[in-house]
């Protein structure tokens, strides 16, 4: 029932991966004080070394970035050598890794950087969101700074080397987190882009900062090693739009012109539907955008390996089960029972 999972898939005619299953993004916050990777993470990617493709949890582009606590880091040396400790890890086991480059905008919190001595929260518009900082209920969220030009181009430049460090540190690739409400969300939807000059109001200009830093990281390491992340229904620290739409019927294709390796479809549940999409996000994008796609969001092996052969898309990424079973991989090619997910997992790395 599965069989198709388990045919080897070559991105961009370069990166052959011997299956069709991707080890999905998951944050785990435990890379040390300084974020940098532990022994304990590289141990915890090389055990998932047979899947076809890790995606690595997101990464910190710089310090203004991170939201989140002990999420690891690749904008200092130290960050850099510890990432190649767990990259040097998946490829002796076979495997092969790309690093997601994140900076979380409006959700980030100046008590992470503070040393820098940068008070600001950057984002498109100065339009915050309610709630507190995940693991820290006692930090709230602030109202963000609106980036200017000049901070729009710094963070482009930032986001290059970030991809420039990774490919330094052993990563095959990288994934540009473009998805689930963090930075470059931020600026594809109107609830959190009220911006009236370059970056806002259109659709090119909306999509404007999200091509930069594609067409920024493609001159750096190659399209064949870019891949993006998007989630074109707004449903994660963000409220939809009906004119969403129109932001994303620009920017897909723009995407699939460039021949990144894969567009991936930012979702928890792909059984989610948005009205201004006519449904299920995935759907919609597959319906414009005719490359390598990975599609993600609550599907057992059997039901991803059912949507790859009704062509909804090419690679399916797996996340939870992944925590739970570090040899998925290996269970669902055996037909062999899976180890049942629970939340007490997210508090150690197995």
């Amino acid at each position: 029932m599965t069989a198709n999972l388990f045919q080897t898939y070559v991105l961009n005619k370069t990166l052959s991966l011997k299956n069709r299953i991707l080890m999905a993004p998951l944050t785990r916050c435990m890379a040390d004080d300084e974020l940098v990777p532990t022994q304990a993470m590289a141990d915890y990617y090389g055990r998932r070394g047979e899947a076809g493709l890790i995606i690595s949890e997101a990464v910190t582009i710089r310090p203004d970035g991170q939201g989140i606590p002990n999420t690891p880091g690749i904008f200092t040396p130290a960050q850099i050598d510890g990432w190649k400790t767990v990259t040097d890890a998946v490829h002796q086991n076979g495997g092969k890794i790309f690093a997601q480059l994140w900076h979380t905008g409006r959700v980030a919190h100046p008590h992470f950087y503070q040393a820098t001595g940068n008070p600001d929260v950057i984002a498109p518009s100065a339009v915050g969101v309610e709630g507190t900082v995940p693991r820290m209920r006692e930090l709230t969220y602030q109202t963000p700074k609106a980036a200017s030009v000049e901070e729009i181009a710094q963070l482009v430049s930032d986001y290059s080397q970030a991809a420039a460090n990774a490919i330094d540190a052993g990563f095959d690739g990288v994934e540009i987190h473009g998805a689930n409400g963090y930075l470059i969300d931020q600026f594809l939807h109107h609830d959190s882009n009220h911006r009236s000059d370059e970056y806002g109001q259109t659709p090119e200009n909306m999509s404007r900062f999200a091509l930069e830093v594609v067409d920024a990281i493609v001159e750096r390491i190659g399209n064949e090693r870019t891949a993006l992340r998007v989630s074109p229904g707004a449903y994660f620290n963000m409220a939809g739009d009906s004119r969403d739409r129109d932001v994303f019927d620009y920017l897909i294709p723009a995407l699939e012109k460039r021949d990144l390796a894969f567009l991936h479809i930012g979702v928890f549940d792909d059984a989610m539907e948005f009205d201004y999409l006519g449904g299920r996000a995935s759907s919609y994008v597959r319906s414009i955008y005719n490359k390598t796609l990975v599609g993600v969001g609550s599907f057992t092996a059997e039901a991803g390996s059912q949507a790859i052969a009704d062509d909804k898309f090419d690679l399916l990424a797996i996340g939870r089960p992944f925590i739970a079973n570090p040899d998925y991989v290996e269970r669902v090619r055996d037909g062999k029972d899976l180890v049942e997910y629970s939340d007490e997992m997210l508090t150690s790395l197995v």
